[in-house]
């Protein structure tokens, strides 16, 4: 009889469990869906007001792949709507130094804006993203070089994930 009682009890807290789960409204981050009942989405080239020459291709081809490996790219003729923005600001500054004039890591920021327009033109969705990244300075010049170029592309990757993440939170 307490066997019979004990084994009650564990199912009633499992099922306790799994209705807390399910009813917390826990989901990953862009699972959701597009807004005002988009399906699929065609990506403007950026516009680069900064000073990084072909950095808007780098930040419009992440996009892009984010977006397809979300399964929601389509042509422009084809699209729901139509993803498009300006790479607002740049910006690299020193976060740890050796000396007065040594840095040993820098830190690049980019702001862009973005927005979401429907076919019939009417915005859906609009938003100002920035981040940043640091990178290693060392001495030799192109290897720094090569450590900010990296940085950006990190940058640009992360920055394509946080826009699709938040064009899906269904709130």
């Amino acid at each position: 009889m307490f066997f019979k009682g004990k084994i009650i009890w564990i199912v009633f807290a499992i099922l306790c469990f799994l209705a807390f789960l399910s009813a917390c409204g826990y989901r990953f981050a862009g699972g959701g869906t597009l807004p005002s009942g988009i399906n699929s989405v065609s990506v403007k080239i950026l516009e680069n007001r900064t000073s990084e020459i072909g950095i808007e291709n780098t930040f419009t081809n992440d996009l892009i792949y984010e977006f397809t490996r979300k399964g929601k790219i389509a042509s422009i003729d084809k699209a729901d709507a139509s993803l498009s923005g300006v790479i607002q600001s740049m910006s690299i500054e020193t976060i740890s130094h050796s000396g007065v004039h040594t840095s040993l890591e820098r830190r690049v920021t980019f702001t862009l804006d973005l927005k979401l327009t429907d076919n019939n033109g009417k915005i859906v969705w609009s938003k100002a993203v920035s981040g940043d990244e640091a990178y290693d300075v060392v001495s030799a010049k192109l290897s720094t070089e090569q450590n900010r170029r990296n940085a950006i592309s990190t940058l640009s990757t992360r920055l394509a994930e946080k826009v699709y993440n938040s064009l899906t939170e269904d709130f």
